[in-house]
């Protein structure tokens, strides 16, 4: 998952994933500041950070949004489409062209190499092959990727073929990522995916054969309808497929989700509590530890004999410079966030008239970054005192030594002067601990 595009109004940022009920609003954190105190006042800033050259030795990427599905799931809250046409296609990706085309002339980015590129979605697999060759050749042209570390590809089985399959490992991707989310039709088709398990099946064979360097497997737990009984066979599937690694979200209900609206409604819904869905994931990763694999974030395991690289991740996580091109999507540059327009008019229109299309932003202070990167790098599971020091000068256990002293005494992590660990339980929970760093002001405000 990209977690890139999202436009969704939230409840709280000091929420803990310790309620009863699994309640309406979003509890994945992904940035901070968070994004309500971001402006359209700020904008002026972002061009001026897009002018002036890059910090020496800053990690670059790309992150492609591809905004089209065949269906929106129930739960989606991602800027997605399910209702252009070829035509409508064709001028996206002309507009998404064009915005690193003109990316690749500006100070902060000219003549600098990608470290990744991130295809995400949406559902980047749900393009023509024909269009992704068109569009990775012309956005090469402007911004070469040969020498990338890595280039991810999200993907929803049922939109797969095998040509589909060999133009994505021709076009250099490294890592392929399979939306399967779960492996049981009849949850399937209640949460609104629109892809069934045999298309799991079908792809598998044609992955293998064409030797991706790593192959991940999303699921989420806590999909409606799951039970105990379906998760574990779930479970017991995945690790069948034997994926190099595989990412389990706990399923949330933002706002703009068709879900949410129906329980706001009145609707009444089998949403799984916090606590059963963090008991899932926990029996899930017990389970991919008996098979081989090993923790690489609150989210993801991976095989120990194939341990993998996440550079996307690590980049973001410690504060690299990123293109994020498409609607709604997010970038950070030279120590300045901003979010490109969320709708298509604005999006399109900008870029038809050779205009980036930003529409908010925020200056990030040496504080909020350090903070930043200390949350987000919280989700690997154990942090080094060492890397922040050495980074921002900052001793991070005597700045925020009482938070960590308040988690360590609910048994939510260990830490000393050398490095902070989560337990189990503080994994399983982690995006509700994170707002607990949160300066003052910035708590008990809306996170989008």
């Amino acid at each position: 998952m990209g977690n890139q595009n999202k436009i969704v109004k939230s409840e709280p940022a000091t929420t803990r994933l310790d309620s009863e009920h699994t309640e309406v609003g979003s509890v994945f954190v992904s940035n901070y500041p968070p994004y309500s105190f971001w402006s359209k006042e700020a904008v002026s800033d972002a061009m001026t950070a897009m002018e002036s050259p890059s910090v020496p030795g800053a990690q670059l990427g790309l992150y492609l949004h591809i905004p089209f599905c065949r269906k929106r799931c129930k739960f989606c809250y991602f800027r997605v489409y399910t209702d252009k046409n070829s035509s409508e296609i064709e001028t996206y990706l002309d507009a998404l062209a064009r915005e690193v085309e003109i990316y690749s002339t500006l100070p902060a980015i000219e003549d600098r190499p990608l470290s990744f590129v991130y295809f995400g979605g949406g559902t980047p697999s749900y393009i023509s092959a024909k269009h992704l060759k068109a569009l990775v050749g012309r956005l090469k042209k402007a911004v070469p990727w040969d020498g990338a570390d890595e280039i991810a590809f999200e993907c929803e089985p049922g939109t797969l073929t095998r040509t589909k399959l060999e133009a994505i490992r021709e076009i250099g991707v490294t890592r392929l990522s399979l939306g399967v989310e779960n492996l049981n039709d009849e949850i399937l088709a209640e949460n609104g995916r629109a892809h069934l398990s045999k298309e799991v099946y079908r792809v598998m064979p044609w992955i293998e054969s064409l030797n991706f360097d790593q192959v991940n497997i999303d699921l989420i737990a806590g999909m409606v309808g799951e039970t105990w009984e379906s998760w574990r066979e779930t479970v017991k599937r995945t690790i069948d497929l034997n994926p190099d690694s595989i990412t389990v979200y706990q399923m949330e209900l933002p706002f703009n989700a068709t879900y949410s609206q129906d329980i706001l409604g009145g609707k009444a819904l089998p949403v799984a509590n916090w606590k059963t869905k963090r008991e899932w994931h926990n029996y899930a990763f017990e389970q991919f530890e008996m098979a081989g694999y090993g923790n690489s974030s609150a989210y993801t395991m991976v095989r120990k004999d194939k341990p993998g690289r996440f550079v996307y991740r690590n980049a973001v996580w410690q504060g690299s410079d990123m293109m994020g091109t498409g609607v709604a999507s997010f970038s950070h540059l030279n120590g300045t966030h901003y979010q490109n327009a969320t709708g298509w008019k604005d999006y399109i229109g900008s870029l038809e008239a050779d205009r980036l299309p930003l529409s908010r932003a925020f200056v990030t202070t040496s504080s909020e970054r350090l903070t930043r990167e200390m949350i987000l790098q919280l989700k690997l599971g154990r942090i080094e005192t060492a890397y922040f020091r050495d980074k921002f000068n900052t001793d991070i256990v005597d700045e925020f030594g009482s938070i960590y002293k308040k988690l360590q005494d609910e048994g939510m992590l260990t830490f000393d002067k050398d490095a902070i660990e989560l337990t189990r339980k503080g994994l399983l929970q982690v995006d509700g601990l994170l707002p607990e760093f949160y300066a003052l002001n910035y708590r008990n405000a809306r996170y989008t």
